[in-house]
């Protein structure tokens, strides 16, 4: 008959003879695929409950549920110690059924449905499996990085099935574009252009995907986008604009001729909003005409542009009921 064990559990002595639980353990246990017998696998997700099912009929003297070795029903009687496996009540006579509540990855496995019946054991074997919602576990951190540098970002991610990682591209200007798949994302010699926050999105069917941003930012040298000239008639206040983009933000600095001009001194203020930079006059006069030099820099580089405040003379013309002015430059 075999070696006997005796286990010891909190109130009980539980005897299992010659290691076949009361002969209810079929030799040959799991069952091969195509023995009859096997049911089909049962798959489930992580976190959700799992019944597992077990037919029966009035010949049968003793049952029980095993997971691998471990037994977990005997009959009615609970042998597990895990408050999560419990036996289904209110089923039919002919069914013995356990659930798993709150499955998780370690349940996955063969669980056996062992049945004595006239002194002839049989066996209804199922495999449990447990499927993870797709998880981003590490990516890189947030990275700023000169023009013309390479970048190398990474996005790790569990699931199972196995996560899909891809990579999509959103620009400071809101634009979106698919880049690649794979957990490495490789940027060589990158331009403003690949500025903006890149989204690695871990899926696998599951449940919705997991998503996380890394942040780019590349540092570039100012280039000045905007710069008219103006005219203004004498005695009206006139402006001067200026408008550069860089990385990092340029600061501007104003002249006339070879001569810096300084805030609120000579008549005129300088007023910088963002990457716009404004030279204002309150009050024109014929030497204020002339040449001006807005320049923009910083740690990366340094640029300019010419603007000129010309004069404008503006005429009244006068007809019956109309009146009508016009500048002449």
């Amino acid at each position: 008959m075999g070696m006997c064990l005796c286990l010891t559990v909190p109130g009980r002595c539980l005897l299992v003879l010659g290691l076949k639980l009361f002969f209810l353990i079929p030799a040959g246990v799991p069952a091969r695929s195509g023995e009859p017998g096997l049911k089909d696998n049962i798959t489930v997700r992580q976190g959700d409950s799992a019944v597992l099912k077990c037919n029966v009929d009035s010949k049968v003297s003793r049952v029980a549920w095993l997971n691998r070795t471990t037994i977990l029903f005997a009959g009615n009687e609970k042998w597990s110690l895990d408050p999560r496996v419990v036996l289904m009540e209110n089923t039919a006579v002919t069914e013995y059924s356990i659930k798993i509540q709150n499955v998780d990855v370690h349940d996955e496995g063969p669980y056996v449905c062992s049945i004595l019946t006239n002194k002839k054991p049989k066996s209804t074997k199922v495999h449990l499996i447990v499927q993870v919602p797709a998880r981003i576990t590490n990516i890189s951190k947030d990275v700023t990085v000169n023009e013309g540098s390479n970048v190398n970002l990474m996005c790790l991610a569990v699931g199972r099935p196995e996560a899909n990682i891809m990579w999509k591209h959103i620009s400071p200007w809101g634009t979106h574009r698919f880049v690649t798949e794979g957990e490495n994302l490789e940027l060589k010699s990158v331009t403003k252009e690949h500025a903006g926050a890149y989204e690695c999105i871990a899926s696998n069917d599951i449940s919705t995907p997991d998503y996380q941003t890394v942040q780019v930012t590349v540092n570039y040298p100012p280039f000045i986008s905007k710069a008219r000239s103006t005219g203004t008639p004498v005695g009206q206040k006139g402006v001067l604009q200026c408008e550069a983009s860089a990385v990092p933000r340029a600061d501007f600095e104003w002249y006339k001729e070879d001569r810096r001009l300084l805030n609120g001194l000579n008549g005129v203020k300088i007023e910088n909003q963002g990457k716009q930079s404004m030279l204002i006059f309150f009050n024109v006069s014929e030497e204020d005409y002339g040449n001006y030099t807005c320049v923009a820099m910083n740690t990366m580089g340094i640029t300019n542009a010419s603007i000129i405040l010309y004069g404008v003379v503006m005429l009244e013309l006068v007809v019956p009921d109309q009146w009508f002015m016009i500048q002449l430059v």
